[in-house]
């Protein structure tokens, strides 16, 4: 077994600076991520490619990530990639399993930094091969450099379908169409925010270049799109799309890249009990956090867009503020030292948070994607359908978890991962309840898979 005085899940921008700021108050750190490299999915392989072609279509944004691994890799900090928590339990004991062995790791506090995955949006046709998410595609030009062959149809809405899309041009890939869901009069609600917004101006800059980017390339901008559908029998063969002002439409299709949206990943928070919030803003629960990240369990700090969707500026900034904490948690550092290091942090962090508001009223996910026709596949572990839910709801006034003991959905490998939200607001709609009211299932351990064989070699390291 493993003893540090801190335990930091997850190496993007958040666990990174966390665990640099950590190793500067002297605390013995280990950081555990399930990924090869540092960077997380937005710096993702950011080591190797940052300073080559790839990185230079990526773009200035991705770039700087890499002095940010550098500063992590020089730290002193212990780092195992490719490790996977699978569970935590009181004390802190973690457990994780590394090239197929399980092993058991003691720590003083935790530092969850685990970030945040795209929002599941379940229509018909979602699960043909052919259809995947546009962070999923970002993916293997990071990693890769691979880009699909055909023009690509893109839908949904927010920031990074125009980020892929101009990086996919820059790359040589052809885009067949963007299909925009962001629902009309959401800039008049988000105009309210703009004044505050104004100190993180170069972003707003930004996207509009990126607009001006894909006009001047000719790329077909379908507005206010309100229901997509992936259609084929083998895979996927055309996409039909339907405008809020009644048009319907179909067109040929051999990849379809989907994105409404990113949301928390709570699911090692909720294990832990920690206290979570519903936020009306970004349609999602987030942790309830103090000043330092630090959830309702004593010793537990989530950092990062695990603790609210805010971008890997932010990301660095809550990283920083979780080191700090966890070393005063620990004794290295007293309250009033470690205040004046955190002012200028929350400084930062405060210009970075206010552009939120902005973007939350402009990008709120349109009421589509929680409303799936009945036929549509909600759970795709266990196949079961948006009617399976209603039909569920009409029997009482049942929760997301006497939904999943009856209906199977949320037991299977993502443990609810791309159903839970979905379900939650189905029943919502249903009962005439409000999301926050219904809950979320309850997440049992394991966090991901575990083998019998993984499970036997804890024994086996016992023994040794």
């Amino acid at each position: 077994m493993t003893s540090v005085d801190l335990l930091i899940v997850g190496a993007g921008p958040a666990g990174m600076a966390a665990a640099v700021e950590a190793r500067r108050h002297g605390l013995d750190v280990l950081v555990i991520d399930d990924q090869p490299e540092p960077g997380g999915q937005i710096w993702r392989s950011v080591e190797t490619v940052a300073a080559g072609p790839r990185g230079a279509l990526l773009g200035k944004a991705y770039q700087s990530g890499k002095a940010c691994a550098e500063a992590f890799r020089a730290s002193g900090a212990r780092y195992e990639p490719g490790t996977q928590l699978w569970q935590i339990e009181a004390g802190f004991r973690a457990f994780v399993t590394r090239n197929r062995q399980a092993s058991v790791i003691q720590a003083k506090s935790v530092i969850l930094a685990t970030g945040a995955q795209e929002r599941p949006v379940p229509f018909p046709g979602w699960t043909l091969p052919g259809v995947l998410t546009v962070g999923a595609a970002q993916i293997l030009l990071k990693t890769s450099g691979q880009i699909p062959s055909a023009p690509v149809w893109i839908a949904g809405s927010g920031p990074l379908p125009l980020l892929y899309m101009v990086q996919l041009l820059r790359a040589g890939g052809k885009i067949a169409g963007y299909l925009d869901t962001t629902p009309p009069g959401r800039g008049r609600a988000a105009l309210p925010h703009l004044a505050k917004a104004i100190g993180a101006a170069g972003d707003l800059l930004k996207g509009l270049a990126w607009w001006g980017m894909l006009r001047k390339a000719g790329i077909p901008i379908i507005k206010h799109v309100a229901d997509i559908e992936a259609t084929g029998s083998e895979r996927i063969e055309a996409i039909r799309y339907r405008t809020r002002d009644g048009q319907e439409r179909t067109a040929p299709a051999s990849v379809l890249l989907v994105h409404e949206g990113v949301v928390p990943s709570i699911h090692a928070t909720l294990a832990l009990g920690c206290a979570v919030e519903w936020s009306d803003d970004q349609e999602c629960y987030v942790p309830v956090l103090n000043a330092w990240g630090e959830s309702s369990q004593s010793g537990i700090f989530v950092a990062g867009d695990g603790a609210g969707i805010a971008g890997a500026q932010a990301a660095l900034h809550r990283g920083k503020l979780a080191g700090l904490g966890a070393a005063m948690k620990i004794g290295r550092i007293g309250e009033r030292a470690a205040e004046e290091a955190s002012t200028p942090v929350r400084r930062k962090l405060a210009r970075e948070l206010a552009l939120r508001p902005f973007l939350d009223a402009m990008y709120k996910p349109r009421p589509e994607v929680f409303a799936p026709a009945d036929g549509t596949i909600v759970c795709r572990c266990e196949e079961v359908t948006a009617a399976d839910i209603r039909a569920m709801a009409a029997v009482g006034r049942p929760g997301p978890n006497q939904v999943k003991a009856f209906t199977r959905a949320g037991m299977g490998p993502c443990q609810g991962r791309q159903c839970g939200y979905t379900v939650t607001q189905i029943l919502a709609a249903a009962e005439g309840r409000r999301p926050k009211d219904v809950g979320f299932y309850r997440v049992r351990p394991p966090l991901k898979p575990v083998t019998l064989g993984e499970l036997a070699s804890l024994e086996q390291e016992k023994a040794s």
